[in-house]
């Protein structure tokens, strides 16, 4: 099994596969629900209860084949700490990470699938890949849940489908999200325009960190509300079509912020640039929205393509619990400050500057009109 300093020392697959889809679109995510029959939900088990039915679930998760030298933990033997970098990454919820005993982690080792244990349901099974490929994430977490179907004695019931403990997860249990990076319909004043049309379709828009969590770095987190009454299909299909039209208005509002105000746009971009070159002092929202600019920059060709890829690193690794555990120590907030403005500076110390006359020349990549 694979050591947790070990998962940090490799930065996920879906972290650094910049590509034409991800300028907007970082990353895809499927989640299945699942619980076993003749077993209480976690939240209604008693200690003894959740702790023998993780020893059970994680000796079949562990079998996977796709689970070859996993990492696998309980989360009562992680720090808090440790604890709170799996949230970060995106490898367990904000929830498992407050529980107590009788719930686990199993991570593969290139990150794009891990499974929570004991968590709201007996089985929170995940996928997460770059860019736009839901259907990808998807394939990978129904062969990984045909294969523990064959194992285990799902909870299902042929009217409601998959029985969960939310009763928001009933039917297909499936959960598909994606992260945008929406600059362009935040700095022009639309994004709330989009977020009520996606509410409008039954879609949920969230922070970085899903419900009950701000938008950070101009990112925001797309997701399928029911579950019931909708194949798996039906529910990824809407999903991709709210997700490409959403892409092409960004894309649209990036265009049209340089047509209309390019000195404004190198203003923002360039400002962004000054201040995590040289910065001594750095809070995570401030670093978070600046980083963002330099992404967006990235993409009107005003830096050279890898800074996509160096920024998203970066969106992960000056989280606060990633901060304190490469100093391996609780850090007060103004020390997580100063060490993460000068990781910052660090990773950019070779970035040029900007090119601002690519903004007269260029427009962002893979300009699409937007959807009607």
């Amino acid at each position: 099994m694979m050591r947790f300093s070990t998962l940090l020392k490799h930065p996920a697959d879906w972290m650094t596969g910049a590509d034409a889809d991800s300028t907007v679109v970082l990353t895809s995510r499927i989640r299945l629900a699942r619980n076993v029959t003749d077993a209480p939900f976690p939240g209604w088990a008693r200690k003894q209860e959740r702790i023998d039915l993780l020893n059970h679930l994680r000796q079949k998760i562990e079998q996977l084949p796709e689970m070859k030298d996993a990492f696998s933990q309980q989360l009562s033997d992680l720090t808090s700490v440790q604890k709170q970098v799996l949230v970060e990454r995106h490898l367990i919820s904000r929830e498992q990470a407050a529980r107590g005993e009788g719930s686990a982690a199993v991570v593969s080792r290139n990150q794009k699938l891990s499974v929570m244990i004991n968590e709201e349901d007996h089985l929170r099974l995940q996928s997460i890949r770059s860019g736009l490929h839901l259907r990808e994430a998807y394939n990978l977490i129904a062969h990984v849940d045909s294969q523990l179907e064959k194992l285990l004695p799902y909870a299902f019931d042929q009217e409601l489908g998959y029985l969960t403990a939310c009763p928001t997860n009933v039917g297909t249990g499936l959960r598909a999200s994606a992260m945008l990076h929406l600059p362009g319909l935040v700095i022009s004043d639309h994004i709330g325009q989009t977020i009520h049309a996606a509410s409008k379709l039954g879609l949920a828009v969230r922070g970085i960190f899903g419900e009950g969590t701000e938008s950070l770095g101009h990112l925001f987190q797309i997701s399928n509300q029911s579950t019931l009454g909708e194949s798996e299909d039906d529910i990824i299909n809407r999903l991709e079509r709210v997700i490409h039209q959403v892409r092409d208005h960004e894309r649209h509002a990036r265009t049209k912020l340089v047509e209309d105000d390019p000195q404004m746009v190198a203003d923002k971009i360039s400002r962004a640039y000054g201040l995590l070159r040289h910065a001594y002092v750095i809070d995570s929202k401030e670093a978070l929205n600046h980083l963002s600019l330099i992404r967006l920059g990235t993409d009107m060709g005003c830096f050279p393509k890898e800074t996509i890829s160096i920024c998203d690193s970066l969106l992960m690794d000056i989280e606060p619990a990633h901060l304190q555990y490469h100093v391996d120590g609780k850090l007060a907030p103004e020390e997580r400050d100063t060490i993460r403005a000068k990781i910052v500076r660090s990773r950019l110390q070779n970035l040029p500057t900007p090119d601002i006359d690519s903004l007269n020349n260029t427009s962002p990549s893979d300009p699409t009109p937007p959807s009607e």
